[in-house]
Parts: C-alpha cells; structure tokens; sequence
C-alpha cells in the first residue's frame, strides 16, 4: 500500500496579500517583506471569546505548519501569542481538519496537550484550553499535532518569526498568510498519456491501485458510489469522512 501524497515532497504556494507564488521555506523572507502585508488582511478568522481590548499592542507568532507525512501541504500563520491553543486547534480544524469532532493533541516539549481531559490522563497530558503560546513557545520552536486517533492526521509546526503590532478588529484574529498550491494527483484509470486530474477518492481502493479518479471515472465507479470523497487542498484529504 502506497500513500501517493507522501511520495510529493515539494509544492509552492501563494502569498494571501500579493498573490505571488513561492516555495514553502522562501514564502517565509517574503512575508518579512510582502509590501501588501500590511495593508490587508485576506483570510482573518475570528478567535471566540478574546476580546483584544487589553493588547491595544500585541504580540504575533509566525507559524509554518506543514502535514508531517504529507508535506506539499503546508500553511503559514499569524497568531497572537496570547492566544491559548485551543484558540490553534480551532483554527486547524476550520481550515484543513474537521470531519466528526475527533480528539486532538499537540505535543510541546515533555507534555501532551490535549482537546479533552478524563480520569485516564497521565500527568504529561494538559488541557489545550489553559496553555497561552506566549507561556509554551517562543521563535525556533518546534511541536507537532495530532487529529484523530483513529484515522490519524499527523502536523509540524515551528515558530519562525515574530513581531508586535496592533490587534485586527473588535477579536483576537488568525491570518491565514500563505498556503499551498493543490498537488496534482492523475487519475490511476486513465489511459497512459492521456491521465487527467483527479477530483474524487474511492476510500474503499485508495490504498490499491484505483483509487484516484477524474470526474468520468468516478461517474463510472458504481460498485464504490458511497464511498468516493472529493479531492481537497488538505493533508487530511482521504481520511475518513473529511470533505473540505
């Protein structure tokens, strides 16, 4: 069994303020220098509850977030550092993750921070809810995370930059600054030469061969209709019942 996306190791993506397109580690001395970046924010999504009227000035964390296992997929972030980070988990989940309301974690240094705590957990495990970033992270820092654990997306991520400037609006917002570009996967029932892009998955073949399907392939998989899932720009793509 093969995990296609594994195999792609390299993938640009596009600056969210000037729309120029860059590799994952060059996007990050771009957006130090993005003429556009502060002039507009395009993708702000509002953290519930944390109000900014307190951090007139604030902190922000630069995060690059990229699939641990499927790196063309990859992210970079501007968070307030006195965010918590299920204010982070939220966001990941919004963004690329949320499928059934799974578990998650993330793991910083000697302790596991997790979505929800029971008489099961370990002295090494926290609730997410109570750790701000700017108490367990700093610049060069790295961690990673985890959704679901069953059908388990694995993330890094790293702190590459920071700097302090104004809160956006009447909340606490994440900016979505650069991401990915969708890798392209041909269809496996195409004839050779002639293989157009896939847009469906078969869940019930995607680790054998027929599993990624163009459009008029996936019309003609009548044995597994049930089970096709759309192609979407996330490393959870496939797994089980993520749609985007």
């Amino acid at each position: 069994m093969e995990d296609k996306l594994a195999a792609i190791t390299a993938s640009i993506g596009k600056c969210s303020f000037c729309q120029e397109k860059f590799g994952k580690e060059e996007m990050i001395a771009h957006l130090e220098r993005c003429p556009q970046r502060y002039k507009q924010a395009p993708l702000i999504v509002a953290i519930p509850k944390l109000s900014h009227k307190k951090w007139p000035q604030t902190r922000y964390f630069h995060l690059v977030v990229e699939g641990s296992y499927r790196s063309a997929y990859w992210m970079h972030l501007e968070i307030p550092a006195y965010a918590s980070l299920v204010n982070l988990d939220s966001f990941l989940r919004y963004i690329w993750l949320e499928c059934c309301g799974h578990l998650s974690a993330f793991e910083i240094g000697p302790f596991l921070y997790v979505s929800m705590l029971d008489e099961e957990s370990t002295a090494k495990e926290k609730n997410m809810r109570g750790a701000r970033l700017e108490m367990i992270m700093a610049v060069g820092h790295e961690f990673t995370y985890e959704y679901d654990y069953g059908t388990t997306t694995h993330l890094k991520l790293k702190v590459v930059g920071e700097r302090e400037g104004e809160a956006i609006g009447k909340q606490s917002t994440v900016c979505l600054m650069a991401r990915n570009e969708p890798p392209v996967i041909t269809c496996e029932k195409c004839a050779k030469g002639k293989e157009a892009d896939s847009t469906q998955i078969c869940m019930e073949c995607i680790w054998d061969i027929g599993g990624w399907l163009c459009e008029k392939h996936a019309n003609a998989h009548k044995k597994h209709a049930d089970y096709l899932r759309p192609v979407v720009n996330s490393p959870r793509v496939g797994k089980c019942g993520y749609t985007g």
